[in-house]
């Protein structure tokens, strides 16, 4: 059973009378996928990815997938926060389905990175970070 969006009970239920019913008999159902890398909207070594979140997630829903996880890349001594709500506030209004944010290291400072880091998984639900060893220089 699902209520504002959140799954609140899993099981057998009575299907009530104005449901409409989907017959697959004969047919694959299969879930969404999920896609854990992609990049919209990043801007790097000078360029920007070509896909916007807005055309980007339209591809994903056409071809099943109904989750993606970008990266947010803060800028050399920008707050990790700051970086990940900026990344929120430009995906928020384009995206077409769910999405989370992977947290990009870009530089660390052994005081303020840790705490960004707990704040970010604890509040914002950041699951994951990436260390970059290459782009010297850019990364």
């Amino acid at each position: 059973m699902i209520e504002n969006e959140k799954i609140k009970k899993v099981g057998f239920f009575t299907i009530p009378e104005n449901a409409r019913i989907i017959d697959a008999k004969g047919k694959y159902v299969i879930p969404g996928g999920i896609d854990p890398h992609v990049h919209f909207e990043l801007p790097f070594m000078g360029t920007v990815s070509v896909d916007d979140y807005d055309i980007g997630t339209q591809a994903c829903a056409a071809g099943g997938t109904t989750t993606f996880i970008d990266f947010f890349l803060p800028n050399q001594k920008e707050s990790y926060i700051d970086a990940y709500e900026k990344w929120r506030k430009k995906a928020d209004k384009k995206v077409n389905i769910d999405y989370a944010l992977h947290g990009g290291v870009t530089w660390w400072d052994d005081k303020l990175s840790p705490y960004w880091m707990k704040e970010l998984t604890n509040n914002k639900g950041v699951c994951s970070y990436k260390a970059f060893l290459a782009y010297k220089g850019s990364l």
